[in-house]
């Protein structure tokens, strides 16, 4: 990085870069609460003016669908200056024998990755075609852990006992704010003179981040106005959530819904799909495991984040939680007669069918593509999360045990449009 630096001028040059700059500050773009054509046309006026966009930028991002839309997107955006287009393309059928999830699913995925949708659908032939995979919601909570601190810990220790006894009150506090969310418990984590409150809550078929987030400072206040230990502060999140990021306490437990999929492939079937052995699969398993071990990642996996960001952004999930969503475990063992076992364990699936950006116009197509929009459809949407993830471990594995993986993406992802693509 110094090399390159240096060949752009000389090192007292580079350094003067990082000195303040007096030069008057551009103008700012006024926060506003809601949504409006005059609001978003002067946001554009400074743009133009000030910034480097273009007119044609202009035209891109703000369409005249984009400026149909705008009060569509109240509750989802301030600042609107448009709408922002990915492509977006659909595998399956995906047949699914879950708890929630049954039959068969086209499934969206919004991407801008040559290679991806492909290798996706890939998987989705395979499981499709030995019948479908097992797909299971095992547990459900969205937590947050709002903190306290104290004199000591002395004073430490009689707040979590007046807490343990004032649970059913604070049970109501948290639940008076929602409809849908519950408060299923409230574990204490005592570290000094702090105090962790874990709270953790189901949230009906919401992701219900900003549920749980309004519900525990219900909670927090009716502390702060009944306990008589008076904390010196509290913050209604302290970083042990595992919000938006992987986290071990999320891997060995749950956030969002802990789901699973599994399938038996007959060993005739990857050959004829994937195009290389069950064995040589076991094999790229067994050694890319011991090389996520050696690097130290949270779970054993290829490449759950390329499957669940797409699907997040086409069905209007909150991207973000892909950080902690793509985390969990792929297992393969061969079984008789060399058929293949796989596995996926994903314990921090954040989705939802209602609320968040779901009703948006574009996104609530894809869950109408998937059959799974509006209420009671959160933990289908689940398992088809896991029998995606299930699906894309099994093509990309096959693609690298075949040899084919950097093909593939040279062929797709540097491909020339052909000559009919061309014409206007």
């Amino acid at each position: 990085m110094l090399e390159a630096l240096l060949l752009t001028g000389t090192v007292d040059g580079v350094a003067s870069r990082h000195r303040r700059s007096d030069v008057a500050l551009k103008p700012w773009l006024r926060l506003t609460k809601s949504l409006s054509a005059s609001f978003t046309a002067s946001y554009w006026r400074t743009l133009l003016a000030h910034g480097s966009a273009t007119a044609s930028d202009k035209n891109q991002l703000y369409d005249e669908a984009a400026q149909a839309d705008l009060e569509k997107y109240g509750r989802n955006i301030e600042n609107y200056v448009g709408n922002l287009r990915l492509p977006v393309g659909a595998v399956g059928p995906l047949r699914i024998n879950g708890l929630f999830a049954q039959g068969d699913h086209y499934v969206p995925l919004a991407t801008t990755e040559a290679a991806l949708v492909a290798s996706y659908g890939r998987g989705a032939r395979l499981i499709s075609a030995a019948g479908g995979c097992a797909a299971a919601v095992l547990a459900e909570g969205v937590h947050r852990a709002p903190g306290f601190a104290f004199r000591d810990v002395t004073d430490a220790g009689r707040f979590v006992l007046w807490v343990m006894n004032a649970e059913d009150q604070l049970r109501a506090a948290a639940e008076a704010t929602t409809r849908h969310g519950k408060l299923v418990d409230i574990a204490a984590h005592i570290e000094g003179d702090h105090v962790y409150l874990v709270c953790t809550y189901t949230t009906g078929d919401a992701s219900g981040q900003n549920m749980v987030t309004i519900a525990t400072e219900a909670l927090c206040r009716a502390i702060e106005a009944h306990c008589p230990i008076k904390p010196l502060y509290w913050f209604v999140e302290t970083n042990l959530s595992g919000d938006k990021k992987a986290s071990s306490i999320s891997f060995t437990g749950v956030r969002g819904r802990k789901v699973t999929a599994e399938i038996v492939l007959p060993a005739e079937l990857v050959a004829t799909t994937l195009h290389t052995s069950t064995r040589r699969m076991h094999d790229y398993w067994r050694m890319s495991a011991l090389g996520g071990v050696m690097s130290g990642s949270i779970g054993i996996q290829g490449h759950y984040a390329n499957g669940l960001a797409a699907l997040y952004l086409a069905t209007g999930q909150d991207v973000a939680c892909v950080a902690e969503s793509a985390v969990g475990v792929t297992r393969f063992e061969l079984r008789e007669d060399d058929a293949l076992y796989a596995s996926v364990t994903l314990p921090n699936v954040m989705v939802g069918t209602v609320g968040g950006g779901t009703g948006l116009p574009t996104q609530s197509a894809g869950l109408s593509i998937l059959g799974l929009k509006g209420e009671g459809k959160a933990r289908a949407l689940a398992e088809v999360c896991a029998a995606l993830c299930l699906a894309g471990e099994l093509s990309i594995i096959g693609a690298l045990s075949a040899g084919h993986f950097a093909r593939a993406h040279a062929s797709l992802a540097r491909r020339v449009p052909d000559a009919d693509d061309t014409r206007g």
